[in-house]
């Protein structure tokens, strides 16, 4: 009597404040660029097998996803629109559309600063960095807080660990652009010196924190490699520290790199191989950030986006040519991956997002 009354004593005090009984449970978000709309699916803790949950139709075309720091909304760009979308995300992992904000000429990189009170995004064609305020409800604002012209193919942007500044890789000039960021007002202004200079036929496209480390990790689209740089804390100013290619050497056709995503732990970090259809593994070392290349694992045809999961077991890697998702299960030994399902997911999947939704 006593166990049935103190059970019941728990459930009304955690409904009385709010708090889930149930632990968090994890989606993977898949933007469908051939059919409009955003494929969600539960992901199983011990096995990282996908389970279908829902589908959410978008105004047009969906391309890059984030998510808040705590899961309560996901953001993304429309990039043939020219338009930014925000939705909620309830318990079942499932979205609600919020509202949608003009932009400009294709978004291609969403990301919210560390505090998730503000949206930064990066414009491929209208070569610009802008950050619209995320109102408490999920909603952005109608109008930019800042709008900055950059350069042509402007491809991400990221604030690092400290919130203090920003990054933006361009594989149109091939440089990365540094800005000091104040979270306070969401507002960018330049560092001294504004562009990093990576070398022709680089094309630094997107980046990758270390978690543990002042080293930040870039892909080089037409390089097709990984290129390491040292992050001053203090100045937030890049230095080049290594580069390693993506692809083997004796691969010669048609070939570019698409994302890059880190291991939670920082031991691993990997990018996408277009044309070679593969994602390239590398060690980190935990002292030094020095890499060490782990080789090349298959995937499906044209590997735009992947991601990884909270837990860095598992990695889903989604196939543009071949409308299908592939899943990896990650060696926490070695970083290896092995393949253990495949995913028939929609038209020409784009990006791939994972997260742990309360």
């Amino acid at each position: 009597m006593r166990f049935t009354i103190l059970q019941s004593v728990v459930v009304v005090s955690a409904w009385l404040v709010g708090t889930p009984i149930s632990e968090a449970r994890e989606f993977a978000y898949v933007s469908l660029d051939g059919e409009n709309r955003i494929a969600v699916y539960s992901v199983d803790e011990s096995s990282g097998e996908l389970t279908a949950v829902a589908n959410v139709e978008t105004p047009s075309p969906p391309g890059g996803l984030t998510s808040d720091p705590k899961s309560q909304f996901l953001f993304a760009s429309l990039r043939r629109a020219g338009k930014l979308a925000s939705f909620r995300i309830n318990n079942e992992g499932e979205l609600t559309l919020i509202n949608v904000v003009e932009a400009g000429a294709d978004p291609a990189y969403v990301a919210t600063d560390r505090t998730g009170r503000f949206l930064l995004t990066a414009y491929y064609v209208a070569a610009k960095v802008s950050v619209h305020r995320i109102g408490e409800d999920g909603s952005l604002s109608e109008k930019p807080i800042q709008e900055i012209a950059t350069d042509t193919k402007a491809h991400a942007i990221m604030t690092d660990a400290s919130n203090r500044f920003a990054f933006v890789p361009h594989t149109g000039p091939n440089a990365i652009y540094q800005f000091r960021f104040d979270e306070k007002t969401g507002r960018l202004s330049p560092n001294d010196p504004l562009i990093v200079s990576t070398g022709a036929n680089t094309g630094p496209r997107q980046l990758a924190f270390h978690p543990k480390l002042d080293v930040v990790f870039f892909d080089y689209e037409q390089a097709c490699a990984i290129a390491a740089f040292d992050l001053n804390r203090r100045s937030g100013r890049l230095a080049f520290r290594e580069r390693l290619s993506s692809v083997p050497d004796s691969f010669k056709e048609t070939r570019s790199n698409a994302r890059i995503e880190i291991h939670p732990s920082g031991n691993f970090v990997y990018v996408a191989n277009r044309g070679h259809n593969s994602i390239a593994g590398y060690r980190v070392d935990s002292e030094t950030g020095k890499l060490t290349s782990l080789g090349q694992t298959p995937t499906e045809p044209t590997p735009r986006g992947f991601a990884i999961e909270s837990s860095g077991r598992f990695l889903y890697a989604a196939g543009q040519s071949s409308d299908r998702l592939a899943a990896f299960r990650i060696s926490q030994k070695n970083g290896t991956l092995y393949r253990f399902a495949t995913y028939d997911v929609g038209k020409q999947p784009w990006w791939v997002h994972v997260i742990q939704v309360p």
